[in-house]
């Protein structure tokens, strides 16, 4: 489903001449596509959307770091190119959880999993990407989980 509505963008954009937008869904399907290609090489089948959520997290992620790093570097103008295509990747992914959300998920998932220590962190982070993958920002939900098993 999630590729279908890549590839209807592509051509929505090819249409009207978005050359930004074409990039990015260009490198969205590339990806997505190298991707399969390394599940096959392990024995899977293609990526489900839950996967393709992951795997554009990661894309937004690497994104986000280059961008500071032309802030820092006084490159405006890549700074932009970068935000710009955080933008067209977020666009593809679910409404991401407010922090009130993610405490209320680790609790649940805590009570769930009966974590008790910092020992137990893999199981409740395992718990929530099972949930949440594409909703959650796991590098800062597993900083308070951390917090709320030490």
């Amino acid at each position: 489903m999630l590729r279908d509505d890549i590839n209807n963008a592509l051509k929505e954009a090819m249409k009207a001449k978005d050359e930004r937008k074409i990039s990015t869904l260009r490198m969205m399907n590339s990806t997505i596509k190298n991707a399969d290609i390394e599940a096959r090489g392990g024995g899977k089948g293609p990526l489900a959307d839950g996967d393709l959520l992951s795997v554009f997290q990661k894309m937004i992620k690497q994104r986000q770091e280059s961008k500071e790093l032309y802030e820092k570097g006084g490159r405006p103008e890549l700074a932009q190119q970068e935000a710009d295509e955080i933008a067209i990747i977020q666009s593809y992914l679910p409404s991401q959880m407010s922090e009130a959300e993610i405490g209320a998920a680790i609790d649940a998932a805590i009570k769930e999993t009966g974590a008790s220590g910092v020992k137990d962190m893999g199981k409740v982070i395992g718990a929530l990407k099972a949930k949440y993958a594409g909703r959650m920002d796991f590098g800062k939900a597993s900083g308070l989980v951390k917090g709320k098993l030490g």
